[in-house]
């Protein structure tokens, strides 16, 4: 039977991360593990946007502006971020399972009382302790899949950890929606639950047992430590509330802005000055990783951005219900739990940049499908574009992990998958941040274009005017309530049409961004099988 983790050594550390053998026999207690792990991943990305669809009632409960709402989001994102690289020391310090079934229990206290919060503060403060403790499982999930699993079985989990990536960001908004509906908000996390329990206990079940070694945490980067969290959460924050803020007309944005460069660059001035920094910076060197990573964070823009436009649209322009885009965006989800088998087989056959360019093709080309909406666009329409997305979506997410970890020795794979993890999400919220700009920027852009063609000396304005003002006459108005309703009517148009062309602008944008990625990946050594079964070349 293959042993599912070394032993402590005598000092009680946790043991060193290994990789099984090729070829070695992975018993049924390593699938649950690997399974719980995956589980705890796609709980804790499904929880970064869940709480979107459900934002108004729940900024109605506790009487709260919708500015004020974003940082709802804002705290889960800046403490999660924050977390991911000290996963790599914080499992050394506690041990795998100690940490994970320590993290996961957390998680679920925060997120009941998430549920039970009285007023935005206490929401705010839950959701921060909620992003911490959920974080950690993104990058853990992958540690797992490298470490407790040979490389000639690694596809397979590479394959789940995929779906993980790709999946949730689609359906947090889609099953928040469900929930509030049905049970009202607090149940979007009370089902945390559900997940977490099986979590805990898969890991009880499939998962040695290690002893603490404490001193790691003393002897600890805690100066390198203290400068990233500054960096990355001042940069969360930056991102989050730049576009609300008019970016840097605003002295807050500055201040962040300041704050998140000197964090940053001191972390990475830390990290180069030290022999055992908390987490290897010095991957980025390596020509697989630094291509993996970057084409990583470029495509969590893709991925954490069409999940940002296309609910939007449908519930601004389409007019739809949270059940109603729930049952457009579930087109993006379904068809990947059919192609992420077939994707993972091909990766230790085909090469994989060739593999990559053909989801980067299809991920890019849907969103350029998506550039040509109209405000009668819907779910007939939209449903080939996401089956395009979900059937090119696998194969970026699956090759990307295997390029970051090509030929890597054991002992970084915790740092790697950490590194790699936090870029997607950076990458993510920069692809948020820049969209939500550019919406607002070319929705004034398309708004002033049409406004000069849409004018009261036009003929045929001045022929639509008269047309709705006596139909409005025709219902009883008074001549001067019916012109200005015939006004008022027209100016909706506009402004609706802008707003169609602003995400149209937005989508074309992923679209190119994702395709000329394709470039990219070709600077890669070539990757047949996770880990290096075949090898890089």
């Amino acid at each position: 039977m293959t042993s599912l983790s070394k032993p402590a050594t005598a000092g009680g550390a946790p043991a060193t991360p290994y990789s099984p053998p090729v070829g070695a026999r992975v018993d049924a207690r390593t699938w649950v593990a690997v399974a719980a792990g995956m589980l705890g991943a796609f709980m804790a990305v499904l929880d970064i946007q869940i709480t979107n669809s459900s934002l108004r009632d729940i900024l109605g409960t506790l009487s709260a502006t919708q500015e004020e709402g974003s940082w709802i989001s804002t705290a889960y994102l800046c403490a999660e971020i924050v977390v991911i690289p000290m996963t790599a020391l914080l499992t050394r310090a506690f041990g795998v399972r100690n940490y994970m079934m320590g993290t996961t229990a957390l998680f679920l206290l925060f997120s009941t009382l998430c549920g039970a919060a009285w007023n935005l503060e206490s929401m705010i403060v839950f959701r921060m302790l909620q992003g911490f403790t959920g974080g950690a499982l993104i990058p853990m999930a992958m540690t797992l899949v490298i470490t407790r699993l040979p490389a000639n079985k690694r596809a397979v989990g590479m394959a789940i950890f995929g779906l993980t990536a790709t999946l949730a960001p689609a359906m947090g908004p889609t099953l928040g929606g469900y929930l509030s509906e049905l049970y009202g908000w607090p149940s979007i996390f009370y089902i945390n639950w559900v997940p977490g329990v099986l979590l805990i206990a898969g890991l009880m079940y499939g998962l040695d047992k290690e002893k603490a070694n404490l001193r790691t945490l003393v002897n600890a980067d805690w100066l390198g430590i203290g400068l990233m969290a500054m960096g990355l959460a001042c940069l969360t924050i930056f991102l989050e509330e730049g576009n609300s803020k008019d970016w840097f007309e605003s002295e807050f944005i500055v201040t962040f802005a300041a704050l998140s460069l000197t964090g940053i660059l001191g972390w990475v001035a830390v990290s180069f000055s030290r022999p055992d920094p908390f987490v290897n910076l010095a991957l980025y060197g390596q020509r697989n990783f630094l291509v993996a990573t970057t084409l990583s964070a470029v495509t969590g823009m893709g991925l954490y951005g069409s999940s940002f436009l296309l609910p939007l649209y449908l519930g601004q322009i389409a007019g739809y219900t949270p059940m109603q885009i729930g049952e457009v965006i579930a087109w993006v989800g379904l068809p990947q739990l059919f192609v992420m088998p077939f994707a993972a087989a091909l990766s230790s056959k085909v090469d994989n940049r060739i593999l990559c360019s053909f989801g980067l093709l299809l991920f890019g080309g849907s969103c350029l499908m998506n550039a040509f909406m109209d405000a009668s666009t819907g779910y007939d329409q939209l449903m080939l574009t996401q089956i395009v997305r979900a059937i090119g979506q696998p194969f970026v997410m699956l090759t990307l992990s295997n390029f970051a970890m090509s030929g890597l020795p054991p002992r970084d794979m915790p740092s790697a998958s950490s590194l790699f993890n936090m870029t997607r999400n950076l990458g993510g919220s920069i692809g948020i941040a820049l969209l939500a700009t550019s919406l607002t920027n070319r929705e004034h852009f398309h708004s002033a274009r049409l406004g000069e063609a849409v004018s009261n000396y036009a003929p045929a304005t001045q022929q639509r005017l008269d047309q709705l003002t006596q139909g409005f006459i025709a219902n009883g108005m008074d001549p001067a309530t019916a012109a200005s309703q015939a006004l008022a009517v027209i100016d909706r148009i506009v402004r609706r049409e802008s707003y169609v062309m602003a995400y149209n602008d937005g989508f074309l944008i992923i679209g190119l961004v994702l395709i000329g990625c394709i470039a990219a990946i070709w600077m890669a050594d070539k990757v047949k099988s996770p880990g290096g079964a075949s090898g890089a070349h």
